[in-house]
């Protein structure tokens, strides 16, 4: 008899990774009968024509958000007295003191954090979310699905989901095991894990060494280290398109070589249009050098903002957007959903461009996947004032620090040094692929192209 398991998206970051991939291919080939537990708006049945049960109920409880936002600020603290490391500091994000409803909500998170700021803490903290999400009716609609469906694992496709809390408490209440998989690769130093489970999925040994040093009560026969799904599109040469198909039908001028600038989030970097303006100008310059060079700007998917706007006016010439193709289904971040259209573009701008720039993104993976070197922007820019966030502290963050070299990327330090260091990549004598691909591997596993199948070996494995 085949096993049935939940597959469970309590939002759509685990889309990408776990229903536009071949994992649910390669789960069904190695005989799981295999159900999309949906908690997101994006319909897996009409979308897809896989077999979901919807989750229709989505209330977790009104204090849960701020007993979460307390518990991540304790556990900062924990790790900044322990580790004697002032980076957990930066993890934070500052409170909100505007109108009268956010100002209470922030004292309350404040008077949590202040009586509870310990490991003892920290444990209470954990229990009395627990307590607040098994009272919720969205807990009890959970457990009434299990006991329907009856599965015979729930596999969480991310841990830093409010939404996942009742769900998977409603399974572990059943004695049906939970796994969830840690989606990011800086998510564990960041105190992102929201979701506790029975056992615990990562990308490498790098990141199963963080969740023991982090979380004490998770023991090392918990944790599976399978690779991330994230990074298998880029190993399907079906994807791939030739230059000339690639460059007609995204309107390209087939004479150019293109730079990709990948874009980030306004957090991660406020002023990041100016990098591509630096990127724009060095380009130009280079262009009256012998030298016929294009910009392909991909943004960030989840960055809603208008701010690269006068840039790409103004170097209309040189910059070409190619938005990535993912689809706004909701108000917030975590309901822009990708696309599997979205893995070709992908596959094939990493494919043509001669390398990346951007600041501190992973993106840097996906393109060492094709043998191009990335350009890491590292220098503040003179429109940085007070109040705006310095890129630079982004370097500081833990997990930067698993860089084997700093020549896993081509650090820019100094926009006036852009354009050599441009000249140079393009002429063979600058690269970080070396570095970048140990890198890559740190970070993301020695199996990142059998990451769906190490996966499932890894449920077959808790199941038996």
């Amino acid at each position: 008899m085949k096993q049935k398991v939940f597959v469970f998206f309590p939002d759509g970051v685990g889309l990408r990774n776990f229903a536009f991939t071949n994992f649910k291919e390669v789960g069904e080939r190695m005989g799981f009968d295999i159900y999309y537990w949906n908690n997101t708006v994006f319909s897996l049945k009409d979308n897809l024509g896989f077999n979901e049960v919807k989750i229709e109920s989505h209330k977790i409880h009104p204090l849960t958000p701020l007993y979460a936002r307390a518990k991540k600020h304790i556990e900062l603290n924990v790790s900044q007295r322990k580790f004697k490391d002032t980076v957990y500091e930066t993890y934070k994000f500052p409170f909100n003191y505007k109108g009268l409803v956010n100002s209470i909500k922030t004292l309350f998170i404040r008077l949590l954090i202040g009586l509870n700021n310990s490991e003892k803490g920290l444990v209470m903290v954990r229990k009395k979310i627990e307590k607040l999400e098994r009272q919720t009716s969205k807990y009890a609609y959970c457990k009434r699905q299990l006991l329907e469906h009856k599965p015979s694992l729930v596999f969480c496709t991310t841990q830093r989901a409010t939404q996942s809390i009742s769900a998977l408490l409603a399974a572990k209440d059943l004695d049906i095991p939970t796994v969830v998989f840690v989606y990011s690769w800086d998510n564990v130093p960041k105190a992102m894990q929201v979701a506790d489970a029975d056992y615990y999925i990562v990308w490498s040994e790098l990141m199963k060494s963080e969740i023991l040093k982090y979380y004490s009560f998770v023991k090392e026969e918990q944790v599976f280290v399978t690779g991330t799904p994230q990074f298998v599109p880029h190993y399907d040469d079906q994807l791939l398109q030739t230059r000339e198909e690639f460059l007609k039908e995204y309107k390209l001028d087939i004479n150019k070589k293109y730079i990709c600038f990948s874009g980030d989030d306004e957090t991660t970097s406020p002023l990041d249009q100016y990098y591509l303006e630096d990127l724009a100008i060095a380009v130009r310059n280079l262009n009256t050098k012998e030298y016929n060079l294009g910009i392909i700007y991909r943004k960030c998917p989840v960055d809603f903002t208008d701010r690269y706007g006068e840039v790409i006016e103004e170097y209309s010439d040189i910059i070409k957007i190619l938005d990535p193709i993912w689809k706004q289904v909701g108000e917030q971040w975590n309901e822009v959903l990708p696309t599997k259209e979205d893995f070709k573009m992908l596959y094939n701008v990493c494919e043509h461009s001669e390398f990346v720039t951007n600041v501190c993104s992973s993106t840097v993976f996906d393109f060492v996947l094709h043998n191009k070197p990335c350009i890491y922007y590292n220098y503040e820019q003179p429109q940085l004032k007070k109040g705006i966030r310095d890129i630079g502290q982004n370097y500081k963050y833990v997990h930067f620090r698993s860089m084997p070299s700093d020549k896993a990327v081509v650090f820019c330090t100094d926009k006036k040094e852009l354009e050599g260091q441009v000249k140079l990549i393009l002429d063979g004598s600058l690269t970080n692929l070396d570095e970048g691909k140990k890198w890559f591997e740190i970070v993301a596993g020695k199996n990142s192209a059998q990451a769906s199948l190490k996966t499932w070996e890894a449920i077959k494995e808790i199941l038996e």
